[in-house]
């Protein structure tokens, strides 16, 4: 894992000496704001609009030429469907509520209504969210500017005083870094990483290297032992550890069918077929190549990734060192994503070996003419998933989303599954090729929603010994299992929203963003109609908590209290089940993943050993577990096809002699097992 303050790597920005003013720096005028935002993606468009409305004046710098990030740029079906919608208010509802009376005004009704805060599906034209978003700015007298790229910082002590922005220099109270990628962040000296944790660095089971998807049964190497494109690596590295891999990026593509509409697919430059041998290989042996597809007003769809493909519009690898890179490294990284977008396309739709009903399928579609006509109709924004991410007065994490949900100074309500697309393809050397890295949405499973849980305040706020008057909603301080919660734009647009409110008021108030009164803060942001209230348990969570092990009598010991290693998933699928739900090994087999319980027996003596288990045909019947107790030492052999005893939520495995007052082990793994090994409790009760 790579973290750091400022990398030598860095070289887009620099922090000048303390004391020298922009007007120093580049000598030319000073133009001044209350707030100042950078980056206009949803959560700085947002943010701007808000610190706006509580009275600051406000200057929003894009270093692009477009405004409004994934929300303008291609992203037009609402990921709020896999959320607790009712906590999705403020900006965000006023957004969506004006593009559904957008076209209403023209006659359109829309398939689905905003007030409803059901699970529908939302989504818009992506002309028409520009449009919106172009008139909220308009009427909150935002100062807009774009292609404004952050060239440096002034900083005295720990209070940034100025920044120069393509040829221009601007200094506000409060700052807002909203980037993708924390640019304004780093460029002030605030801690940050990039990448993914071990398992053992945040007690993350969701961390470290991931497996779900199947192995593919191809080669993944050519006649002269070369991995083939499109491969990233031999070795993934351990499972336990983290790296600085992050998430796929990709674009998302808005399409058509209608002839009438339809603009043809740009031919790619420079084509070679044999760059796309991996995926040849792979639809010869029968595997599915394309994209995903959700149909948008217009006759229109909105083309993305497919999270559960192999091969699809992601360019795996491609997006390491986005973050890092200069304007010009960047530009270089958008165009080999969009140069191998055109060439997928092509692939798809000329490939012999891509089955003909495929290609036709492909065929029909094209970009859109009434869409991005300034860009040639091809997105402008590029899907950056995950970039850097502040290491904050509070890093957001796992057991932050499904154990400890609370917070004291909550600031919103998020509640998107876990969901991380690939990060690695390996080529394996005993054969066949794997993706590594994705975690499919881990979430209720009805409805699909993902867990609600607070954003603390702290989590957008630097250590105040490295700046104090820096806002960072976007770049925020989680770990990547945490980002991969918080990494959608409806997310994104609360926070952003409640950073306005926060940077307008350390503003009128002349304070620090880490000694603005919580109190005065949520009181604005309920005023702006921001819901801080975690959704009761019927709505949202009722799954979270089954059976709560504090009532049950004896040793209980939970999946929770578990030293992890290895690959385990998190599940509340079957009920009941003991605590917030149960991890599983995904059916590996492989001896990597291990449990091991670790505590005191108030007193020697022969205990019955009992296991909660989700009983299932697709169980392992082989699952063993070891327990160790000063000198005693005993092994089972644990059948989890076989049903619970009618009524009990444990099954009796056998007696067990416990020493009393010494650290009793008991390991389970998934050694040579046959089916899922589920880890749900362990239940100790001594025999009289």
């Amino acid at each position: 894992m790579k973290k750091q303050l400022l990398s030598a790597l860095f070289i887009l920005f620099m922090v000048l000496p303390a004391g020298l003013s922009a007007r120093d720096q580049a000598g030319g005028k000073v133009t001044r704001a209350d707030v100042l935002v950078y980056g206009s993606t949803p959560g700085g468009v947002c943010a701007a609009i808000a610190a706006s409305r509580e009275g600051a004046s406000v200057i929003l710098l894009e270093p692009t030429d477009h405004v409004g990030g994934l929300n303008t740029g291609g992203l037009s079906f609402s990921d709020s469907n896999q959320t607790v919608r009712s906590t999705l208010m403020g900006l965000f509802d006023e957004w969506h509520t004006r593009i559904e009376q957008d076209y209403a005004a023209r006659g359109i009704r829309l398939p689905y209504q905003v007030r409803i805060k059901d699970q529908s599906k939302w989504t818009y034209e992506p002309h028409v969210a520009q449009r919106v978003t172009n008139q909220m700015l308009k009427e909150a007298n935002v100062k807009v500017l774009t292609k404004h790229s952050l060239q440096s910082v002034t900083k005295e002590g720990t209070r940034i005083t100025g920044l120069t922005a393509g040829k221009a220099n601007f200094a506000a109270s409060t700052f807002i870094d909203a980037t993708y990628e924390g640019d304004l962040m780093a460029a002030a000296g605030v801690s940050w990483t990039i990448g993914r944790e071990g398992k053992a660095e945040f007690g993350e089971s969701l961390a470290g290297k991931r497996y779900p998807k199947s192995r593919m049964d191809i080669d993944g190497f050519d006649s002269d032992g070369q991995i083939l494109p499109f491969i990233t690596t031999t070795d993934a590295g351990p499972e336990e550890e983290g790296d600085s891999n992050v998430m796929v990026y990709s674009f998302r593509l808005c399409l058509t069918e209608d002839p009438a509409n339809r603009v043809p697919f740009p031919k790619p430059d420079h084509y070679d077929p044999a760059r796309f041998e991996v995926m040849r290989r792979f639809a010869k042996a029968g595997g599915r190549l394309g994209w995903d597809l959700y149909p948008l007003p217009g006759g229109k769809l909105d083309g993305n990734n497919s999270i559960g493909g192999q091969f699809s519009l992601g360019l795996v690898g491609a997006g390491n060192g986005w973050s890092e890179a200069d304007a010009a490294g960047r530009a270089v990284i958008w165009e080999k994503h969009k140069q191998y977008t055109l060439e997928f396309y092509h692939f798809l739709t000329t490939d012999p070996a891509v089955p003909e009903k495929i290609r036709k399928s492909y065929a029909r579609l094209g970009l859109c003419k009434d869409e991005f006509p300034e860009y040639g109709h091809f997105s402008p924004a590029l899907y950056v998933r995950e970039g850097r991410r502040m290491r904050g007065m509070y890093v957001l994490s796992q057991k932050d989303i499904l154990e400890e949900p609370e917070k004291q100074d909550p600031i919103a309500v998020s509640s998107f599954p876990i969901d991380s697309h690939d990060c690695q393809r390996i080529a394996l050397k005993d054969g066949g090729v794997i993706n590594e890295g994705t975690i499919f949405p881990v979430r209720k499973s009805s409805p699909k929603q993902g867990y609600a849980y607070h954003v603390p305040y702290r989590s957008l706020l630097p250590q105040p010994e490295e700046c104090s008057n820096l806002i960072v909603p976007v770049a925020l301080s989680c770990t990547h299992v945490g980002i991969s919660s918080l990494r959608v734009e409806p997310t994104w647009m609360v926070l952003g929203q409640s950073a306005g409110v926060a940077a307008a008021l350390s503003a009128r108030k002349d304070v620090s963003v880490q000694e603005l009164p919580y109190k005065l803060l949520r009181d604005r942001l309920l005023a702006q109609g921001q819901v801080l209230e975690l959704p009761p348990p019927t709505e949202a969570n009722e799954e979270m908590l089954s059976i709560d092990p504090k009532t049950l009598p004896g040793i209980v010991l939970d999946n929770q209290s578990a030293r992890l290693s290895g690959q385990w998933s998190h599940s509340t699928n079957f009920k009941p089940h003991i605590g917030k739900g149960y991890l599983h090994d995904e059916k590996r087999g492989d001896g990597k993943a291990t449990a091991v319980f670790r505590f005191k027996a108030p007193q020697s003596g022969r205990y019955q050993i009992l296991m909660a288990y989700s009983a299932h045909e697709t169980r392992a019947k082989n699952v063993p577990l070891t327990v160790s107790s000063g000198t005693e030492k005993s092994t089972l052999v644990v059948d989890q096809t076989r049903a619970l005893p009618q009524g009990k939520q444990f099954r009796p495995l056998g007696i067990v002699a416990l020493e009393g007052n010494m650290e009793t082990t008991i390991t389970m793994t998934n050694d040579n097992t046959n089916g899922f090994v589920i880890l749900d409790a362990l239940q100790l009760l001594p025999v009289k």
